[in-house]
């Protein structure tokens, strides 16, 4: 059974665990900040729970703090993952389903950034099909907009901001 809940201090060991099993470096230091982040009601955390066991997560920022929609006060969905293992089981959306229900308490549109390798190849389909449209400022490298033949690595920095209305 699926369930979404707030974040555990507790998940953030068993997603290292879990990412280390799929060969992704851990991330301990930055789940300890989600978790102290929530609690302290500067970020939700969704993590989705399967079988008692955590498989997934995502983070709400009320307000993005930086990127096009820094300056227009949209919330920011960030962070989004769900471990290979259950990927293709509709766990992500369902996810995005309560983060963006929590997002419209902060607004009437949510925005978050997509890599633009083929890691995130995944995420990039499921955010095109919950109807999520660039901005239309190009690419982003290094929280600066790239310029037009500027050369760069296509690496985690490298993205594109979309947003909804919801």
């Amino acid at each position: 059974m699926l369930k979404i809940r707030k974040m555990y201090e507790s998940d953030a060991e068993q997603f290292c665990r879990s990412f280390l099993e799929q060969g992704w470096p851990p991330k301990m230091e930055i789940f300890r900040n989600y978790y102290t982040e929530q609690e302290k009601a500067e970020r939700n955390v969704f993590v989705a729970e399967y079988e008692k066991s955590p498989v997934g997560y995502i983070t709400l920022l009320p307000h993005a703090k930086s990127g096009p929609f820094a300056k227009l006060g949209y919330p920011e969905l960030t962070d989004f993952n769900v471990l290979i293992a259950y990927q293709k089981r509709g766990i992500g959306s369902r996810i995005m389903d309560e983060a963006e229900k929590a997002a419209s308490a902060y607004g009437d549109h949510v925005s978050l950034a997509v890599g633009l390798h083929s890691g995130y190849g995944a995420a990039q389909r499921l955010y095109v099909k919950r109807g999520y449209i660039p901005d239309g400022s190009g690419v982003w490298y290094r929280n600066e907009i790239l310029k037009p033949y500027t050369t760069c690595c296509n690496d985690d920095d490298l993205i594109l901001y979309m947003s909804k209305k919801i």
